[in-house]
């Protein structure tokens, strides 16, 4: 079969019209209809991490991603799985499919290094056109963050530049229909990987799909949130009767807010919404191309988030007002979304669309771990809510067992095939008694058969260890490692051995990754602007020796 790879930017569990949320997906939606929703898939905390282990099946320590450059401490520079690019030997899909006689393509957000040797045309694309940020804007060719400069795009490993009629959704798809109509006469199968921009910060959206939920979320993050949990249970996605968590005490109630910030909140999410509408609609022009092709009903869709919701408010750091003026970005309500602005939905929103799961991206409770994952194509039934424990390192296995791969382009992979469960053969892809970790920044989780272990670093965790029994509460309202003990300490000895296995660097309790991006920001402007403050340095200095020549 062809396999079409779809990544949503920091998309809730329960986002996608599928999985309860408000947002207008149909083309995603008839993907799940059309094939298996899982219930219970995780991936890491962060986007290169997870983007890292979703192309290679292998643990993020072992691709040279253990973080995001964004966050790295100097303690972890450089040092062997913190290199902040795919390590030499990594493979991706990409190269193990080229192994069986296929072509690729990529087109959307690389993360996963920059420049020469680093970009996708050196990881077994054959034809890409990529950002190699975390982010960029959606409208124009520039940055969404001081932490850089520049937005750098590239095609085939070449510095590129955006067409001047942009919006990101809609090229990434046209980019993708353009390679694969210049490539129409070749009879090999495909892998075409998409990965969109959508919903990470800035959020924007053509005003005609932002419309759509005017009025949507004018009873705010709580009602949502309540709504969204309820929704999940009648959907079958957690089990009836399972616990809300209570929202984290630094979050702000709703009614707190002034009508003014009521507005823009609630404005904001209806961008949210509307982004990921826009998305939908291109992915539709994707699958109406295969259609007529005739390529639809030979394709694998692999449909998926690289992490939970964003939860940064980006204009509460110190001087981010004065960069989003420089850099021509605004806030303004009736024209929020659309060129020009700059959108995100905070920290209680992203836990409204995280629900059921506790937080958000960053951190390695459900709601940053937990997001969807829908698998439809030949071989694959439709209907199905597959609630069996899986992880972002099961998609590249997954797609080799579906190409009839040979054993050896398995080597080397820590996830597990997921077709046993599709297809029925099994009930679970890992066993009661295997061990599975993850770990980003402190940020850490072990699954064991129906328990997690988990640790959440500040602002909005306490490093603590604790034990939920997951599968009946997937809110992790019920810290049971003082009533269950030994397990408690089986469990730590079994993330120890993780640890140790894939050379995770342990960060201190202090630790603080807003922080940590906050300092690498000012360092990057620092160094980016050096010469002006040199230049004002001196001016300075002469001003000084100046005054002091004329007192004397």
């Amino acid at each position: 079969p062809n396999f079409v790879l779809l990544l949503i930017d920091d998309g809730g569990f329960t986002d996608l019209g599928a999985y309860g949320g408000e947002a207008r997906t149909p083309n995603i939606d008839s993907l799940a209809a059309r094939g298996a929703m899982f219930t219970s898939y995780h991936t890491s905390p962060l986007c290169a991490p997870s983007r890292a282990m979703l192309l290679t099946g292998m643990d993020n320590h072992r691709t040279g991603l253990g973080t995001i450059p964004e966050t790295l401490p100097a303690a972890q520079q450089g040092k062997p799985g913190y290199t902040m690019s795919l390590e030499p030997g990594v493979q991706t899909i990409a190269t193990r499919l080229k192994a069986e006689g296929y072509r690729s393509y990529m087109t959307g957000k690389w993360h996963l290094g920059h420049g020469a040797g680093e970009l996708p045309d050196s990881h077994g694309f054959e034809r890409s056109f990529v950002l190699d940020a975390s982010g960029a804007d959606n409208w124009a060719q520039k940055p969404y963050m001081p932490y850089y400069t520049s937005a750098d795009w590239f095609e085939d490993g070449k510095p590129a530049t955006l067409p001047a009629h942009f919006y990101s959704s809609e090229f990434l798809v046209d980019q993708m229909l353009a390679y694969l109509e210049a490539d129409k006469a070749r009879s090999e199968p495909f892998l075409a990987y998409v990965a969109f921009q959508a919903i990470h910060i800035p959020l924007q959206a053509p005003r005609q799909f932002t419309d759509h939920y005017q009025g949507v979320y004018d009873q705010g993050w709580e009602a949502t949130r309540v709504k969204r949990w309820r929704e999940a249970q009648a959907r079958g996605l957690i089990p009836q009767g399972a616990a809300l968590a209570p929202p984290h005490a630094q979050l702000r109630q709703w009614e707190s807010l002034s009508t003014a910030d009521r507005a823009l909140y609630a404005k904001s999410m209806a961008v949210h919404a509307g982004m990921l509408e826009a998305m939908d609609h291109h992915i539709g022009r994707l699958i109406a191309y295969l259609k007529e092709r005739g390529q639809f009903d030979n394709t694998i869709f692999i449909v998926t988030s690289d992490n939970g919701p964003e939860p940064s408010d980006p204009i509460a750091q110190i001087g981010f007002g004065t960069w989003m003026q420089q850099n021509g970005y605004h806030r303004e309500l009736e024209t929020l979304g659309e060129q020009g602005s700059l959108v995100f939905i905070g920290p209680e929103w992203a836990n409204a669309t995280a629900s059921p799961g506790a937080l958000f991206k960053f951190h390695a409770a459900e709601g940053g771990l937990r997001v969807p994952l829908i698998a439809a194509g030949p071989g694959i039934a439709g209907g199905q809510r597959v609630a069996s424990n899986s992880f972002v390192t099961d998609v590249v296995p997954t797609l080799l067992d579906y190409a009839a791969a040979q054993a050896g382009e398995r080597d080397g992979i820590d996830g597990k095939s997921l077709r046993p469960v599709l297809s029925g053969a099994a009930e679970r892809t890992y066993d009661a008694d295997t061990p599975v970790g993850i770990e980003v920044g402190g940020n850490a989780a072990l699954f064991k058969g129906d328990y997690k272990l988990t640790r959440n670093t500040l602002p909005w965790g306490d490093a603590r260890w604790r034990l939920y029994h997951l599968a009946s509460d997937p809110g992790e309202t019920r810290d049971l490692s003082a009533s269950e003990p030994e397990r408690f300490a089986a469990l730590q000895a079994d993330y120890g051995r993780y640890q140790q296995r894939m050379g995770v660097l342990p960060l201190p309790d202090s630790f603080d990754p807003f922080k940590q991006v906050a300092r690498n920001s000012m360092k990057v402007q620092l160094l980016h602007h050096r010469w002006h403050l040199a230049f004002a340095a001196l001016l300075l200095a002469g001003f000084w020796f100046w005054r002091r020549r004329r007192r004397r």
